[in-house]
């Protein structure tokens, strides 16, 4: 049986762009890969656009799998995404680490919000399945 690969994608508040790749990597993903997000600090609730738009696009519910999480709440990844909040990741025991650098859309129209949306969606599927 072939070991799974833990992925983490990493970002400051874990509430937005971190959630949606979370999301899109346990949809597309390969059985070779186990998705995680977190951040360097939480927020109460996911971003309530990326939720709304998530569900709408993918028939997705964050909120029913997904809660905000720190880094040290989650297990040690092998692959660690930063999304581009030159987060600095105490994460060290990982043997890849990339930044995707992507724009954090909240507050943002619905339009940014799908453009990192779509950019993650890519990322994900060429990189994860």
């Amino acid at each position: 049986m072939e070991e799974e690969t833990n992925v983490a994608f990493i970002c400051v508040h874990n509430s937005c762009r971190s959630q949606i790749a979370e999301a899109l990597g346990k949809k597309y993903g390969s059985q070779k890969y186990r998705f995680y997000s977190a951040g360097t600090e939480t927020k109460p609730q996911i971003n309530q656009d990326a939720v709304r738009l998530i569900k709408e696009l993918y028939g997705i519910d964050m909120e029913e799998s997904q809660h905000s999480k720190r880094i040290d709440d989650i297990p040690a990844a092998d692959i660690v995404v930063t999304m581009g909040c030159n987060v600095q990741c105490p994460i060290t025991s990982c043997q890849y680490t990339e930044d995707w650098g992507l724009e954090d859309p909240t507050g943002k129209s619905d339009e940014e919000f799908l453009k990192v949306i779509q950019a993650i969606d890519m990322k994900i599927r060429s990189r994860f399945s």
